[in-house]
């Protein structure tokens, strides 16, 4: 038996393939394919302290190796995500991470803070990340002292686990990673989507109703290993790598290059079973080399 078990701080699971917040929905939408507590871990569809409409569509659209989307957050608000979802996983195995997004610190504190009591959330993700508001998560996302402050703040209040969801759209992934971890993270998360544009030539408008949107799937992949590969020998915390994983293979890039954990994200619109033979790919591909344990590969990128 391969040793599949992994830490993201003090929260352990049981093997190191979770599914993308957004992707999964808040928990319960993939119950009739098979439980959630075969993945490492499941990231819940983001919240944020009010209910949100989320941009006009169309909001996806897809493209030649992914997908833009620009839902905007949409999301029933921290009232009913307490009240009504997060009951819902009640008696329902796996790990459970609540995604949390605010237009300022005091909001992501107020979340921090009401989540604390909740039974059901093993972390917290902090996206500060986003690419499809106008202000709040790209603002502190970009800033490596916004997201060392906004980390600190959360930090403070929280007592699960923290785990910062960066974005790619900075000039150097190492220095934003580093202020996660000077502002008392967990680990981080990498990465979200890459902003870009498709246009109906036909009727030469926007083919998503807020312009642009964000890019994932395999055609971000590269960059992501790359952003991965940068922050895990940046940083002593866990990375959890993130970006057009669709096979085994992918993901061991991911773990290659320093990941401790790794989700699936837009793999699981076309194949909700994705998570799983990705799993299964990655014991076999430990079988077939010989290795016991998947930290025998985490982080073993030979360089020279």
């Amino acid at each position: 038996m391969n040793d599949l078990t992994v830490n993201i701080g003090p929260l352990r699971l049981n093997n190191p393939v979770t599914v993308a917040s957004g992707t999964y929905g808040y928990g319960t939408e993939y119950l009739d394919f098979y439980p959630p507590e075969r993945l490492g871990a499941v990231f819940l569809k983001g919240v944020t302290l009010k209910p949100r409409a989320g941009n006009q569509p169309p909001r996806i659209v897809e493209t030649p190796a992914g997908m833009l989307n620009a839902i905007g957050l949409q999301n029933v608000g921290l009232e009913e995500f307490l009240k009504v979802k997060l009951p819902a996983l009640s008696g329902i195995g796996g790990v459970f991470i609540a995604n949390i997004s605010g237009d300022s610190i005091d909001e992501y504190v107020k979340l921090a803070e009401a989540l604390n009591n909740a039974p059901q959330i093993a972390a917290l993700e902090v996206n500060v990340s986003c690419p499809n508001v106008k202000h709040g998560g790209m603002a502190f996302g970009i800033s490596p002292e916004a997201t060392e402050e906004i980390t600190r703040s959360v930090r403070a209040v929280s007592r699960i686990p923290v785990i910062v969801k960066l974005s790619p759209n900075v000039t150097d992934i190492a220095v934003i990673a580093r202020a996660a971890e000077n502002g008392g993270a967990d680990a981080v998360s990498l990465v979200n989507t890459i902003p870009g544009m498709v246009i109906d030539v036909e009727t030469r408008r926007p083919a998503l109703g807020n312009v642009t949107g964000g890019l994932s799937g395999p055609a971000i992949r590269p960059v992501a290993v790359r952003m991965v590969w940068q922050a895990a020998r940046s940083v002593k915390i866990p990375v959890i790598g993130m970006g057009g994983i669709r096979t085994a293979r992918d993901a061991v890039e991911f773990f290659l290059g320093g990941a401790t954990a790794i989700s699936v994200g837009t793999a699981v619109f076309q194949d909700p079973f994705a998570p799983l033979k990705i799993l299964d790919g990655i014991v076999s591909f430990l079988e077939t080399h010989g290795y016991s344990s998947i930290h025998d590969i985490i982080g073993q990128l030979k360089e020279d």
